[in-house]
């Protein structure tokens, strides 16, 4: 699936932990995310709600095993994260990578080595491509 056709559509925090769940791993049936959750467990209906929510949002599809679904993700957490990281840049940065990446240094204080290391890091990917 194309970015584009979800990036605006986001998560909430419980359905990113869902998931996170598929992503680590790989298909699952409902009752298999129960067993992630320590008591009080979720009901399994909330969480059959939330699983239905996000395949309609683009993030999951199914495979139908009898009268019970097999769930996976159909958008990789590499391409969540980009994405994310792209909405945030376009959402409170004005589409400026400069000015998201400033921000971050003068917030998190990164020091002058550690901004030079990052350059030698993106000079050489650029090197590689």
């Amino acid at each position: 699936m194309q970015l584009n056709n979800y990036a605006m559509k986001g998560l909430t925090a419980k359905e990113e932990e869902i998931m996170g769940y598929f992503w680590t791993n790989g298909p699952l049936f409902v009752k298999e995310i129960l067993g992630f959750y320590a008591e009080p467990k979720p009901h399994f209906n909330t969480l059959s709600t939330i699983v239905r929510g996000l395949e309609e949002k683009g993030y999951l599809s199914h495979k139908t095993y009898g009268n019970t679904y097999q769930y996976y993700a159909i958008v990789s957490e590499e391409s969540f994260r980009k994405g994310t990281l792209r909405n945030v840049i376009s959402k409170y940065f004005n589409n400026s990578l400069f000015s998201a990446f400033s921000s971050l240094v003068k917030e998190e204080d990164i020091s002058v080595e550690d901004l030079k290391k990052l350059i030698d890091e993106v000079e050489r990917g650029k090197a590689e491509k």
